[in-house]
């Protein structure tokens, strides 16, 4: 039995360079295009079309970050920020509301046995484009450059779900429809 969930996708990211290389002190790459999208195409296999990690065989479970966007509202409350940061900051190729999707990823319990990542989809009206969740998406420290100081710390368990797409497909802003798998 599946259960579906109304989210938004309020962030879509595709980036061909990997910017943040090196020490976050000595400053960012350029990006040489910008890296915030309406619409994506996802490819089954290979991830997102004119990604730094689509057809990367390193990268195949881990080819697509998914991000819940509510982790940097609890963020800006928790470091007293004035605004809630841009999920695009976070340079997560798909952002949303509605969906805790960090319980997705594979985890451990408190007896430590290891529990699967989840399957899911994404539908915003284009048809229903399928992932597994794999491991999580941690944040690292050019978080406290990109997105403000402390979110490297404040991100820690929040930081997403690295996925690999099953279905192809394209996903674009706005309301969608996130289903998870039995």
């Amino acid at each position: 039995m599946a259960d579906a969930f109304a989210v938004e996708i309020v962030g879509l990211v595709v980036s061909s360079v990997h910017a943040y290389v090196g020490r976050p002190e000595d400053g960012a790459r350029v990006d040489p295009e910008p890296v915030s999208r309406g619409e994506i195409e996802v490819r089954a296999g290979l991830g997102i079309v004119g990604d730094r990690y689509f057809n990367q065989s390193a990268h195949r479970r881990a080819a697509v970050t998914v991000f819940d966007a509510s982790a940097l509202d609890a963020l800006a409350v928790e470091l007293g920020l004035d605004e809630v940061p841009d999920p695009v900051l976070t340079r997560r190729n798909i952002a949303i509301r509605g969906y805790p999707i960090d319980q997705l990823a594979v985890r451990r319990t408190e007896a430590g046995e290891r529990v699967p990542g989840r399957a899911f989809s994404l539908d915003s009206g284009l048809g229903a484009v399928e992932f597994q969740a794999h491991r999580p998406a941690n944040p690292c420290a050019w978080m406290d450059v990109t997105v403000a100081p402390g979110a490297f710390k404040g991100l820690r368990g929040h930081g997403g779900v690295r996925c690999e797409p099953l279905g192809s497909g394209t996903l674009r802003l706005g309301p969608a429809t996130l289903t998870v798998g039995s």
